[in-house]
């Protein structure tokens, strides 16, 4: 991950455009002078031979009695006949005119011969000291070359700090902005930026203001709807309340009137869980709250389904075990579970357990097919028909669960039963 990070950050690429750019003018030139150097010392060989040759001509010509030298990489010849060719080497007898490269005893040497009409001129050198510098200054070229490679990697990578120093600056300022509801507009944009930053900085101000609008519009929203709909709610609660009071209601209408008390229940539930996924605002204060208390208000609710079913509701936590937690968000959270395990459990059991801070919702119901767990979260995703809802009560208790760092796993069998486990920091 490092390394990844690493290889996608702004300044590792500059310095890797830089680099690669002063590696291939570097490198090209490097190339050039490789392959040239063999010529330019050719020619530098052919050009002693040649001089020594024009001087062997000139002393013969004036000294008819001069004797050439031997040296140990220089060698000429003067030869008048036969008995002459027969003295020199047996490498260079028989050559004709003309310029000549022979490998003698794993020695390279390069040999001219010019005749006139009486006398056969012949020098041979011998290029082993050529050899030996061309291939030092060829091991020079690779070892300047992969010098360059580090020297530009470095100063590249120094290089484009400055270039991304105004870039860095301005993320570090993104990072300090204040929380949305407090998001102030302009302070990304600076003076003493270059244009190209400062129209990107310009843009993300710009864009700091449509979501101040937008979110100064989304809390005006939600808060008028919040109101619209509690009332109402608030009104059929408060008259069900009253009509149940009355003792000439008959017992018919008495559960008429609970029914529809726990649909506005549910329905102002849903509200509050709808805002929650909405506005992502927390739902109440840090606590010490009693779990198996928090599973049986949670389970009320829907206490007269698990009678309708006959199922057996077991809760395996001892009344003294508490957390320092949100009670309002793990009775949401419970709440959901709980209807979603009657909703798609006929027959059976639903467990409710605790061990280890981690707290269980068990059921022998129908059971989740394995292709549907990565669509588990997502909103109003329903696996099945069974049951009513809008498919938004595992949406809402994973986003509690990462608003507060819970985790949520789910253990489940298709015709088996599922378990959703949810574990406490």
């Amino acid at each position: 991950m490092p390394n990844s990070k690493i290889e996608h950050s702004l300044r590792y690429r500059i310095a890797l455009a830089l680099s690669t750019f002063s590696i291939f003018i570097v490198g090209t030139l490097c190339i050039i002078l490789y392959f040239a150097s063999d010529d330019i010392e050719e020619a530098h060989i052919e050009q002693v031979i040649q001089m020594e040759m024009n001087h062997l001509v000139s002393r013969y010509q004036d000294h008819s009695d001069f004797i050439s030298k031997i040296g140990s990489h220089l060698k000429s010849y003067v030869i008048h006949h036969i008995d002459d060719e027969l003295q020199i080497p047996a490498y260079l007898r028989g050559m004709h005119a003309g310029y000549h490269r022979i490998n003698y005893n794993g020695a390279d040497l390069h040999v001219l011969v010019r005749k006139t009409e009486e006398v056969k001129y012949l020098v041979a050198y011998r290029i082993e000291l050529h050899q030996q510098r061309l291939h030092k200054l060829r091991i020079l070229i690779l070892m300047s070359w992969v010098a360059v490679i580090a020297i530009s990697f470095l100063i590249g990578y120094l290089l484009a700090k400055m270039l991304v120093k105004q870039v860095t600056d301005l993320a570090e300022r993104v990072n300090l902005l204040a929380a949305p509801n407090d998001i102030q507009i302009g302070m990304l944009t600076q003076p003493d930026m270059d244009e190209e930053v400062a129209q990107l900085a310009r843009a993300l101000d710009n864009y700091q203001s449509r979501i101040k609008r937008m979110l100064q519009r989304e809390q005006e929203f939600t808060a008028n709807i919040s109101h619209e709909l509690r009332t109402p709610i608030t009104t059929i609660l408060t008259s069900c309340e009253l009509i149940a009071a009355t003792p000439e209601v008959p017992i018919k209408v008495q559960h008429r009137i609970k029914m529809i008390e726990g649909a506005a229940t549910r329905m102002g539930e849903q509200l509050q869980a709808l805002l929650f996924l909405a506005r992502e605002q927390a739902l109440g204060v840090m606590e010490p709250v009693a779990i198996a208390e928090c599973v049986f208000d949670a389970v009320e609710p829907i206490c007269s389904e698990i009678y309708r079913k006959k199922l057996n509701f077991a809760v395996s936590i001892a009344p003294s075990i508490t957390i320092n937690l949100n009670r309002q968000a793990l009775h949401t959270a419970l709440m959901n579970l709980l209807r979603n395990a009657v909703q798609y459990t006929d027959r059976g059991f639903i467990r409710v357990e605790y061990l280890d801070r981690r707290l269980s919702i068990s059921d022998s119901g129908i059971g989740i097919e394995p292709a549907y767990l990565p669509l588990l979260y997502e909103r109003f995703f329903r696996g099945s028909n069974q049951g009513q809802g809008l498919g938004i009560g595992l949406a809402i208790v994973k986003r509690i669960c990462d608003h507060y760092g819970w985790r949520i796993e789910v253990d489940s069998t298709p015709g088996k039963g599922t378990t959703f486990h949810i574990i406490f920091p």
